[in-house]
């Protein structure tokens, strides 16, 4: 009987206790899980000094597949990357299919399945200008800085292949180009 009373006791009083002003502040229980410390972007932390959102160092190999793409999106870098950039991948009948079925998702739609720049959405004159690939200066490396970051009309591919996709996407657009000629 003892025991009933101290727990009605206390029931008694965390109820009163809970029914304070809300308007002032409560005590938080661990308040670093309520409040984040909070990073100035490109500046430093307060806990350590250490500078947060920097662009990795150059040659750094990447934990999660993504290889550091540090060609800038200008004139000089499209022609930095059609002089210097080569395919790493090797011209496998595995990566040629793997390059078709990417193609088909991502770039038939406008380029056209044979790369004549006839694609469904030019047929529907939703783009037009869309390039044919024979009347291009194309190589692997301007290519691959295309899908990268786009150019003109056509938006980055980025985002929707990984690295080695890329690639395979850039294989076959060079084997359509040249069945084109």
């Amino acid at each position: 009987m003892k025991s009933l009373k101290i727990i009605l006791a206390l029931v008694i009083v965390a109820s009163f206790a809970s029914c304070n002003n809300k308007r002032t502040p409560q005590v938080q229980y661990m308040p670093d899980m309520y409040v984040s410390v909070p990073y100035d972007a490109n500046g430093a932390n307060s806990a350590g000094g250490v500078v947060v959102n920097r662009k990795p160092v150059p040659g750094t190999v990447s934990r999660n597949g993504i290889i550091a793409y540090d060609i800038p999106d200008t004139n000089e870098g499209y022609e930095k990357a059609k002089a210097e950039l080569k395919n790493p991948l090797e011209v496998t009948e595995k990566n040629l299919e793997k390059g078709k079925e990417l193609y088909v998702i991502y770039c038939a739609s406008c380029h056209g399945k044979k790369g004549d720049g006839n694609g469904v959405l030019s047929q529907r004159d939703k783009f037009n200008g869309i390039p044919n690939y024979k009347d291009r200066d194309l190589n692997s490396g301007n290519i691959y800085h295309v899908i990268m970051y786009g150019k003109n009309l056509m938006g980055s591919h980025a985002s929707q292949l990984r690295y080695e996709e890329r690639w395979q996407v850039v294989q076959y657009v060079e084997k359509l180009r040249s069945e084109l000629k």
